[in-house]
């Protein structure tokens, strides 16, 4: 039984800080929050000032429990929750329930979970941030205030269970918007000339860049042709050869969004995904029967790193690649206004631990994630790449047609030493006046493309810009979406459903404040004044409450639920069927509901490709991933994720 008791969210966070400390401390961990508005009410008394009725969360009473057991006859208790609001939150609840139990409470911060990083945070252990507690609880109950309000309207005028919230809704106006404007889209062509040379045996590519005082691409086909024609049997020399360094930087280190983007595009991780891993490389991982916090806390927006760290990279850097490739100095990064400063990048907590050696120790994909992120880390204290590009000029001997070859060689890889090379191009040997022959002239069709729809990675690139949201809360957004039905992730990307359009106009018919960007970004800058001390919680929900309020009980006159009929009858009751909706979509349902409750789906009109006698219907399955399935089910139980042409 150790003296003092350290509280943290998770079992495995416990587990490696455990190890660190030794006997004297017991470590528990509270499993997340313990306690937080009660789930069926407003939980906030608005004449009061906003006050707040926290409940203990149902299934934590446990977890209180055992935590006042071991809280009993302690010298301290230490609080080791996450180092953000959340984190301070938890902290600030689990001490008021443990304030009988305890004598004395410490609150220690930390970054990284290792033996050096724990033991200087319990050496000089700090007080609870009450800025911090009181901007989550200004954000925790803005946001009830928001849904506890909005969702009975989407209830009345579409099906109950639906939500609405401040940043998913800005999120998912993003999604509809973007829909739209491919929906929209009208493609625009253009038509550019490639020519084939050859040099030396060897074939290479140029495009035309001019013909006589017309430039290209052109914007007529059969212009295009007339020049090919022309070209076609002419001479061409060498007219000059241009070449260029220039200094590729390398990236800054990783923050929660840009390893949430690069995640995306180099594996296809979902933001939650990312997350997950994110998590349990910062919490501790088993190498060699060691649990090791292989990763600085994942849940930021900062660049900054610490000096120890800076330091040991730098080393690193000098013994594994030379010192040609240490950058002469440090660089700095541009950082957002409410960037906290606190917090450091997402780094290793020990470079010297490479990716393969941690890779023998863990999953493939939490190999995958800690390489991005060693890489990047790495990377950003290297120097730059130097890249030579060579642009040769090819005209034709009267001077009418010219085409531009354009070649790419890496003159020193500098960072790209630990991240990959960037693709060459590279060019034979060529002097200026060289004759050089043109063996083919073809055409190249341009079609205009739509906006591409958002992916995990666009989407938090966006949400960042935007300056919605934070760090915390990217990954549950997306999460949030795809779980209410509003949108549909498809290889990859975001489809809104007809279900989340119908939400999305609704909101942005009745509460444009709330749809808005610019509010809701405005929004997340008072709550971070708030952490910093510069503003109370409750002159936020002071200024948002009242016209919040007036539109509330404007839309609640005004919305009429909207009912569908369909020209279909009733098998049961011969009456018309009409279409309604639940949260897993639209299905047809008997008209005269109660008395008659006839229902069935609504079927693709796909035949089934099994038995051929039921149509395909989408379903949903219990981690919300859409497929298609019989509709004579359970006799048939042919499923498939793509639907298949009749």
């Amino acid at each position: 039984m150790g003296k003092y008791l350290v509280v943290v969210e998770s079992p495995t966070k416990a587990k490696t800080i455990s190890k660190i400390l030794g006997k004297d401390f017991e470590v528990a961990s509270s499993m997340g929050h313990v306690v937080d508005l009660p789930p069926h009410s407003l939980g906030v008394s608005i004449k009061k000032g906003f006050l707040p009725y926290y409940r203990t969360i149902p299934g934590k009473e446990k977890i209180i429990k055992l935590l006042r057991e071991k809280a009993k006859g302690k010298e301290a208790i230490y609080l080791a929750t996450d180092p953000d609001r959340e984190g301070e939150a938890i902290g600030w609840h689990i001490k008021n329930k443990l304030a009988r139990y305890g004598k004395t409470f410490f609150r220690v911060i930390f970054h990284e979970i290792t033996e050096d990083a724990i033991k200087e945070a319990f050496t000089s252990p700090q007080d609870i941030d009450m800025n911090k507690v009181n901007a989550q609880k200004a954000r925790r109950i803005l946001d009830r205030i928001v849904g506890y309000f909005l969702s009975p309207l989407l209830w009345k005028k579409i099906v109950r269970g639906l939500s609405a919230g401040r940043v998913q809704s800005v999120a998912l106006k993003f999604v509809v918007e973007r829909e739209r404007e491919i929906e929209s889209f009208v493609p625009q062509f253009s038509y550019g000339v490639e020519g084939i040379f050859t040099i030396e045996c060897k074939s290479f590519k140029a495009k035309l860049i001019r013909f006589g005082t017309k430039k290209a691409p052109f914007s007529k086909k059969e212009e295009a042709k007339e020049l090919i024609e022309e070209i076609r049997g002419k001479n061409f020399f060498v007219r000059s050869i241009k070449e260029r360094d220039y200094r590729k930087t390398p990236p800054p280190p990783f923050i929660t969004s840009s390893l949430q983007q690069e995640a995306f595009n180099k594996f296809r991780f979902s933001s939650q995904k990312t997350m997950v891993l994110a998590q349990k490389l910062y919490e501790g991982v088993e190498i060699a029967d060691k649990m090791v916090g292989v990763i600085t806390y994942m849940r930021t927006d900062s660049y900054t790193v610490s000096e120890k760290a800076k330091r040991e990279t730098k080393d690193y850097i000098r013994k594994a690649y030379g010192s040609d490739y240490l950058s002469v100095k440090d660089r700095k990064y541009k950082e957002r206004k409410q960037a906290q400063g606190a917090h450091e990048a997402i780094r290793p907590t020990d470079v010297s631990l490479t990716p393969e050696e941690l890779k023998k120790y863990v999953s493939p994909d939490l190999g995958k994630l800690y390489e991005l992120i060693w890489q990047r880390f790495l990377a950003s204290f290297m120097k730059e790449a130097i890249i030579r590009t060579t642009k040769v000029e090819i005209t034709s001997q009267d001077g009418k047609a010219e085409f531009l070859l354009e070649g790419k060689k890496i003159i020193f890889d500098g960072y790209q030493k630990v991240t990959g090379k960037d693709e060459e191009a590279i060019l034979p040997l060529l002097k200026e006046d060289q004759q050089i022959i043109l063996s083919d002239c073809r055409l190249v069709e341009h079609k205009s493309k739509p906006p591409a729809r958002f992916t995990d990675a666009s989407l938090v690139k966006l949400l960042e810009e935007k300056g919605i949201g934070r760090p915390s809360t990217y990954a549950p957004t997306i999460s949030t979406l795809i779980k209410r039905n509003y949108v549909r992730r498809e290889r990859g990307h975001f489809i809104p459903r007809e279900l989340g359009i119908k939400v999305c106009d609704l909101l942005m018919e009745y509460f444009p404040e709330i749809m808005d960007e610019d509010f809701t970004a405005k929004m997340e800058e008072k709550l971070d004044e708030v952490e910093e001390g510069k503003l109370e919680g409750v002159k936020i929900l002071e200024e948002f409450y009242p016209s919040f309020r007036d539109r509330v009980v404007k839309a609640t006159q005004a919305i009429k639920k909207h009912q569908e009929v369909t020209k279909e009858r009733c098998p049961k009751c011969g009456s018309f069927l009409v279409v309604k909706w639940s949260k897993r979509g639209k299905f047809l349902s008997c008209s005269q509901f109660p008395q008659c409750k006839y229902a069935k789906s609504i079927d693709t009109g796909v035949s089934c490709p099994e038995c051929k006698e039921g149509v395909l219907i989408e379903r949903r399955n219990k981690k919300g991933y859409f497929f298609y399935g019989c509709s004579r089910f359970p006799k048939c139980r042919y499923t498939t994720k793509k639907l298949p042409q009749n």
